[in-house]
């Protein structure tokens, strides 16, 4: 039944988390501790590129609006919609 629901409403997950973003007035700051952290990743060979959506996900989780958990769901949510 997901498979039905991801098929009907690709972006559906997307929309939510804009829109909580936006109704909270958060928005994705990249500090230099980031920075430093992607390219520490990426010299090991782990590298990982969120998109736009999963890099909101991680500010609302820091401005308190999301724990760990309901952050993890939601992502895991988002990449179940987005996959082809």
């Amino acid at each position: 039944m997901s498979a039905q629901r991801s098929a009907t409403k690709p972006h559906y997950t997307a929309g939510v988390i804009q829109r909580l973003a936006t109704a909270n007035n958060v928005s994705v700051v990249v500090t230099s501790n980031e920075v430093f952290a992607h390219h520490v990743t990426r010299l090991s060979g782990d590298d990982v590129n969120f998109d736009p959506i999963e890099n909101t996900i991680v500010a609302l989780q820091r401005a308190g609006l999301l724990d760990r958990v309901q952050a993890v769901r939601l992502q895991a949510r988002y990449l179940r919609e987005s996959r082809p």
